[in-house]
């Protein structure tokens, strides 16, 4: 099947939209064109080497057919790239209880006291007295979004 004033078959013009679609996937992960991508490819490559897919009957079983295994190999294909760990989430709640380490010296009156929890800095307070740089404290509670500490000692 040839378009009448374009010069390219419709073979050709599937796998260039699949191809575009996979571009799309590339730079926009999650939008999900794999499946008909790699349908629209398949089905041009099917008719550039002769198989009639614009039949009704053919065209249908096969379409329908090559869809159903895109989709398959797709979701496999994805489950087995996606790493199986869970996302990493902190809240402040979760802090209670954990060691940092003084960055921005700490006092009871002002938020301006920074700690290092992990890799993750968090402004912070103290309970009582400062606490200056380098000094090793432990999380009692959270307010907001600061924590407040205590000097270990």
């Amino acid at each position: 099947m040839v378009l009448p004033d374009v010069g390219i078959s419709f073979g050709w013009l599937l796998i260039i939209g699949g191809a575009l679609l996979l571009l799309v996937e590339v730079y926009s992960p999650g939008f999900f064109v794999t499946v008909p991508a790699t349908v629209m490819i398949i089905l041009g490559v099917l008719q550039l080497v002769g198989v009639d897919i614009s039949n009704p009957w053919m065209g249908g079983i096969i379409g329908i057919t090559t869809a159903i295994l895109a989709a398959v190999a797709t979701v496999y294909l994805y489950g087995r790239i996606t790493p199986n760990e869970s996302p990493t989430t902190i809240s402040r709640d979760s802090l209670v209880g954990k060691e940092g380490i003084v960055k921005v010296a700490v006092n009871a009156t002002t938020l301006s006291g920074k700690v290092l929890i992990g890799t993750t800095e968090w402004s912070a307070r103290s309970t009582g007295l400062a606490i200056p740089e380098e000094r090793k404290v432990k999380i009692v509670d959270s307010e907001g979004v600061h924590i407040i500490v205590e000097e270990v000692k």
